[in-house]
């Protein structure tokens, strides 16, 4: 996780506690928080009928690939898209888990410009 993530799961333990879920419903503890709540904000800040929560990874999926700093295979491997092509499918199992690492590290970096 990029230091940045981390961070944000430090800020969220204090009001989610150490056990149960990070990002829990605000009035049951007990069960993780609907994938709506994030799109009922997004659209409570102005943003309804323009984006979606996953049109968030279509932004990320752009900007990593113009950046030209990413290899396209290290960029769907992190988005978990699936190979099409069945023979490289069988035959690639490589993880890139050190470039994804940088990359998201780098990722993160980026959103945090964006919003300075």
């Amino acid at each position: 996780l990029s230091r940045q993530a981390v961070s944000i799961l430090e800020e969220m333990q204090q009001y989610s506690g150490t056990e149960g879920y990070v990002f829990p419903q605000v009035y049951n503890q007990k069960k993780a928080m609907s994938e709506n709540t994030l799109l009922y904000f997004s659209n409570r800040l102005g943003y309804a009928g323009r984006n979606t929560i996953h049109g968030f990874r279509s932004v990320a999926s752009t900007v990593l690939n113009e950046s030209r700093k990413w290899q396209p295979d290290v960029i769907e491997l992190q988005l978990s898209h699936q190979e099409s092509n069945k023979v490289r499918k069988a035959y690639n199992r490589a993880e890139h888990l050190d470039e994804r690492r940088k990359m998201m590290e780098w990722w993160s970096d980026y959103v945090d410009a964006q919003m300075k």
